[in-house]
């Protein structure tokens, strides 16, 4: 029986738990650098980040107020049940190194992105009086679907969801509304481009042709958008007949506020974002800073300083009270930030272990992707980055399998296109089965949460997806792999 003061009792379960999960430990690189092989992981190192899932499903379900007041404590309770144990095994040296990869390669990216998108975004108001009409509302998305393609679903999201919760403040049913626009805006829409989602942007960096996704995925997402568009305007039809075709209070041909639009810099500092994500993708200095092993690209700390300076500006140049009536506060980005960093932390050793490929834990999902003639199976490649992609960043995912259909672009867009285009769609697409699957989804959700919508929870989300979005899915299979 364990006994002693409780700090001294937890470590010695920590290293008792770090034991028993792997029988062997990573390796350095030959370069001196630490390097975590993901085949000596076990599936058990996967808990944590499972944990942090459940979490975010369950807690605001049978603790509402508790998650609201911690959930930032709670994300780092599970960063640290996987960093500490990690630690233990592993070495402080290679705990340091994985967590300074994953903070300055991937989150800190990530955030400061949808910081300049969150903020320059929150700055345009349309003013003037749009009354959420089941036409009104199929428009409003209709844009956000053509626009998240150029300016980032994460951009076309936050531009247009006010304006969608403000044309429908006068509605009993709201929800539905709010769904559709992730399924659409926050994911779907950004299908055409790098610029449009992180893993096409990352498919870019690895050689793919900028145009090859516009020219590819075009017809895919133009299918799927079609049935989703169409299935929200008879949902939006008929719950609009049901609540009386109400129309807003207060509203009148004299109202003195005319259609219009406010804090119109923020449209060219819009461009100045996403040309700042364009130049880390195409230029190369072959400058860089090691940062203990950690390899921080000139071209993308440009990009990053650059973000933030935008940011700056807009706060600067667009009017506080503009910005009031936008319905502007932090607590969104705050939330994602908080969430993020520890899912981008306890999904380290699911990375890996994906990496590792048929060496792996996960073994078994790669193998499913190539047939007994080592061919690749389209229909798996499809289905198997988007679910992935569902609970895990889409955007690692996405090169994941990239690399795993041989990784070489050229080969990809050419001889094996219907094996991009699959690895494409999944990522794209699915990211838009959870609220975690792109991190626009869980800003729009805020978002929408502090207007005063009640969303579902993580698990009601999810039905929403699996009787809409599954069945089209599952369509989109049938036409095009």
């Amino acid at each position: 029986m364990l006994t002693g003061k409780p700090s001294v009792l937890f470590a010695k379960l920590l290293t008792v738990f770090a034991t028993l999960l792997l029988p062997c430990a990573a390796f350095a690189a030959s370069a001196g650098a630490p390097h975590l092989d993901g085949a000596v992981l076990s599936g058990l190192w996967v808990l944590p980040f499972v944990c942090m899932l459940l979490s975010i499903a369950v807690l605001p379900l049978v603790a509402p107020h508790f998650w609201h007041s911690h959930f930032g404590k709670i994300s780092l309770f599970w960063a640290l049940c996987f960093l500490v144990p990690f630690t233990l095994k592993f070495g402080f040296s290679l705990a340091l190194y994985e967590t300074l990869h994953a903070l300055l390669l991937e989150y800190f990216p990530f955030i400061i992105l949808l910081l300049a998108l969150f903020t320059v975004a929150g700055g345009v108001r349309l003013t003037g009086t749009l009354v959420g009409t089941p036409i009104v509302n199929t428009l409003i998305l209709l844009i956000g679907t053509l626009l998240a393609s150029w300016m980032g679903t994460t951009g076309a999201a936050m531009l247009l969801i006010r304006p969608l919760l403000r044309a429908n403040a006068h509605r009993k049913y709201k929800v539905h509304s709010v769904v559709f626009f992730i399924f659409l805006v926050a994911n779907i829409g950004g299908s055409l481009t790098p610029l449009g989602d992180p893993p096409l942007f990352l498919g870019f960096l690895q050689g793919v042709d900028f145009f090859w996704t516009t020219t590819h995925m075009l017809l895919p997402m133009l299918f799927t958008a079609a049935i989703l568009i169409t299935a929200y305007f008879l949902i939006d039809t008929y719950l609009f007949g049901k609540e009386g075709r109400p129309a807003p209070e207060g509203v009148d041909a004299s109202s003195s506020e005319k259609l219009g639009m406010e804090g119109k810099v923020n449209l060219l500092l819009l461009l100045g974002v996403i040309g700042a994500v364009l130049l880390s993708g195409m230029w190369d200095p072959n400058i860089e800073f090691n940062i203990y092993h950690v390899h921080v690209e000139l071209q993308n700390l440009t990009r990053d300083l650059l973000l933030l300076f935008i940011t700056g500006l807009s706060l600067r140049l667009t009017d506080d009270e503009s910005r009031r009536l936008n319905d502007f506060n932090w607590f969104p980005i705050l939330e994602v930030g908080k969430l993020f960093i520890g899912i981008f932390l306890s999904m380290i050793p699911a990375i890996a272990i994906l990496k590792a490929g048929k060496d792996g834990a996960l073994s078994g999902i790669i193998n499913l992707v190539t047939d007994a003639n080592g061919n690749p199976v389209d229909i798996m490649y499809f289905w198997l980055t988007g679910i992935l992609s569902s609970f895990l960043d889409n955007a690692p995912t996405y090169l994941v399998f990239f690399n795993t259909a041989g990784g070489d672009a050229s080969h990809l867009m050419t001889d094996m296109a219907s094996t991009l285009l699959a690895i494409s769609a999944g990522a794209v697409f699915m990211g838009a089965n959870t609220y975690i699957g792109n991190a626009p989804n869980f800003m729009v959700r805020a978002i929408a949460d502090d207007q005063g919508v009640k969303m579902p929870s993580f698990f009601g989300y999810m039905a929403w997806s699996f009787g809409i979005l599954i069945p089209t899915f599952v369509l989109v299979t049938l036409v095009f792999f």
